[in-house]
């Protein structure tokens, strides 16, 4: 048996499996079975920690998307295992530095949320026929229009599968953007942390907003912070369950 923490942020779900000692790897088919929402225990993702020791960061992540492939980064869920670790006794917090596939980030975790540094700024933000191209150490495809919520969000994302694709407008207030998610290896989410970076990013340099932006998804609001040259997403985040299922 194994013990596996779940943990959301803004609807956006994974099981974190805290391995420190680095004895229980997994792999697609693993990530693949344990998110699956009527078989497994069900996810948006699957994250496993463990801990390299000094000089490296105080965690390395793994993360699987929900169809076993694997993902470079997300925000949301650097977040949750950041919650999760410090829930846990693994880390004492409030700081702590993450490593992924997309390099280190550095997590805060406070009562009300937790904040991560998702890297610089100055990222290539490439503007096309499609939409425009956001690179955060994952891919996105950030695409604005008038009613986000009508939009064929399946269709408008099966052209581009390697990609995370957001459809989004500005408002309703200002300084803030409500959008949509399709992730790829896993559909349409409640929310998408990195993809808020990338949305948020595009409309301050649209003129569209200002440099601290509130993202609005279906399943909550991030708040996105553009500056000193550095991207932070902040966010609630809340423990689920704890579930031990068998091991393959």
């Amino acid at each position: 048996m194994v013990r596996l923490l779940k943990y959301e942020s803004l609807g956006n779900d994974f099981l974190v499996l805290l391995d420190p000692s680095g004895g229980q790897p997994v792999d697609g088919a693993t990530a693949r079975a344990l998110c699956h929402r009527r078989r497994g225990v069900g996810a948006d993702g699957l994250i496993r920690a463990t801990t390299p020791g000094p000089p490296g960061p105080d965690l390395a992540m793994e993360l699987y998307n929900a169809d076993g492939s694997r993902a470079e980064i997300s925000g949301n869920g650097l977040r949750c295992l950041a919650r999760a670790a410090v829930d846990a006794g693994l880390h004492p917090g409030p700081e702590l530095v993450i490593g992924t596939d997309a390099g280190e980030r550095r997590a805060v975790v406070a009562a009300g949320g937790v904040r991560v540094d998702m890297g610089p700024a100055d990222v290539a933000v490439t503007g096309g026929p499609h939409g425009t191209a956001v690179d955060l150490g994952n891919p996105h495809l950030v695409i604005r229009l008038a009613d986000p919520g009508g939009a064929d969000l399946a269709g408008l994302a099966a052209p581009h599968p390697e990609v995370n694709v957001h459809v989004y407008a500005p408002g309703p207030e200002p300084d803030a953007v409500t959008m949509r998610t399709w992730e790829r290896g896993v559909g349409e989410t409640e929310a998408c942390g990195s993809g808020a970076c990338a949305v948020a990013l595009t409309a301050h340099r649209g003129g569209l907003a200002g440099p601290t932006v509130t993202v609005h998804h279906a399943g909550g609001d991030a708040v996105v912070e553009l500056r000193r040259a550095r991207i932070t997403l902040s966010g609630p985040v809340e423990g689920v369950a704890a579930v031990e299922v068998p091991w393959p």
